[in-house]
């Protein structure tokens, strides 16, 4: 038997499956917020993966973190002639299993078959009366499911919140949250401003992310482009460019910089900073701009003004989340071929290193991003409206 919707008890033990980055793991904080504001003496926990288990820290909606590789699963083989991953598994189920959850909670879509399997194995080993997930038509293991209607259908951080409904939550706010230390504010305000004070900064800032981290490189627009539209907003908005993304993007960030024509001030901020770090120096800038990847739902957070570059991914499932708070700001520059989005389209993954020529970015002119960046810049008072 299984149903729309429960309620669970005000000292419930609940458990947050979110095995994803940390793009992913932002746009599930509303639904996070939701559960604790909903269930202030219940315990919620969240299991997440070593790379984003860092993020949420120190934020009283979760009880304990749970970290998971979840590429264990991904290697059999490996299992059955390296006893010591079972045994890790294996003790990873009884640690589980011991909290005695009343329900788990899958924030994700049950795309793959093999994803399915896991997410099946890992639900049932928490023992919970109540599994509750996303049902596609392959949710045949949840007793509590909520409608997917695909990629798109919904943000992915609405799909979460749904979720959260289905377990007695009341949403009352939608913005993303990153909880962020004096400390951390502390280093942004060095890396942005340096020695100087805040009101001897050239404005406005913008914040540039050419990078797209190594699942989908195929996400990125040409770094070219990115040094013709550093040009561009020299030559009709001024202000500075700070390149951001993590270490292995430096080389990228050399190479925008060897393209540049203009004597716009451009700095690399590459991999100085933690994440959390990165997003307070959003929170100093006047413009994010950047492709569909990590930092820009870092900006999101942090609520800076966001041009969003898209091709071959779903910016209806994970464009910029603003949650319609006022005075958000977010923009979407995308073709609009027949092809798109070929990753992550219906209940389908696609292909996330698109087809061979890649024309929904390739044929991305700068002259539309260059447009979206100054109409927000203007409507945020950051230049002039007659720039």
């Amino acid at each position: 038997m299984h149903t729309d919707s429960i309620t669970l008890p005000h000292n419930a033990r609940i458990l947050v499956v979110k095995l994803a980055g940390i793009g992913d793991l932002l746009l599930s904080t509303p639904a996070l917020r939701a559960l604790r504001e909903t269930y202030p003496q219940a315990r919620i926990d969240l299991l997440l993966t070593p790379e984003s288990a860092g993020l949420l820290k120190g934020w009283d909606a979760i009880d304990n973190i749970i970290v998971l590789d979840k590429y264990l699963f991904d290697y059999l083989p490996q299992m059955l002639t390296h006893p010591q991953h079972l045994l890790r598994l294996r003790a990873f189920w009884k640690t589980l299993r011991s909290v005695q959850y009343d329900a788990v909670l899958l924030f994700h879509h049950l795309t793959l078959p093999f994803g399915r399997l896991k997410h099946q194995l890992l639900m049932r080993a928490t023992g919970a009366k109540w599994r509750v997930g996303l049902d596609n038509g392959h949710g045949w293991f949840l007793n509590v499911r909520v409608k997917d209607n695909g990629f798109g259908a919904l943000h992915e951080a609405e799909y979460s919140m749904a979720i959260a409904r289905a377990v007695g939550a009341q949403i009352t706010d939608k913005r993303l949250i990153l909880p962020l230390s004096d400390d951390e504010r502390a280093q942004a305000r060095t890396l942005v401003y340096g020695d100087s004070l805040p009101s001897e900064a050239i404005h406005p800032i913008i914040a540039m992310h050419p990078g797209s981290g190594g699942y989908s490189t195929a996400r990125r627009w040409a770094p070219e482009r990115f040094a013709q539209l550093a040009d561009t907003l020299s030559r009709t908005c001024g202000g500075q460019i700070l390149l951001v993304g993590g270490p292995e993007e430096a080389e990228l960030h050399q190479q925008i910089m060897g393209l540049l024509t203009s004597a716009m001030p451009v700095r690399s901020l590459a991999g100085k900073g933690s994440v959390r770090v990165a997003a307070a120096v959003f929170e100093l800038v006047d413009l994010f701009v950047g492709n569909d990847a990590g930092p820009m739902h870092l900006a999101a957070a942090a609520g800076a003004p966001i041009v969003a570059i898209f091709g071959l991914s779903n910016h209806q499932a994970w464009g910029p989340y603003t949650g319609d708070v006022p005075g958000r700001h977010a923009a979407v520059v995308r073709l609009d071929l027949p092809c798109m989005p070929c990753f992550y389209r219906d209940h389908d993954l696609g292909t996330p290193e698109g087809c061979a020529t890649r024309d929904c970015l390739a044929l991305l002119g700068v002259d539309p991003v260059a447009t979206a960046c100054r109409r927000l810049l203007r409507e945020t008072g950051a230049i002039n409206s007659s720039a």
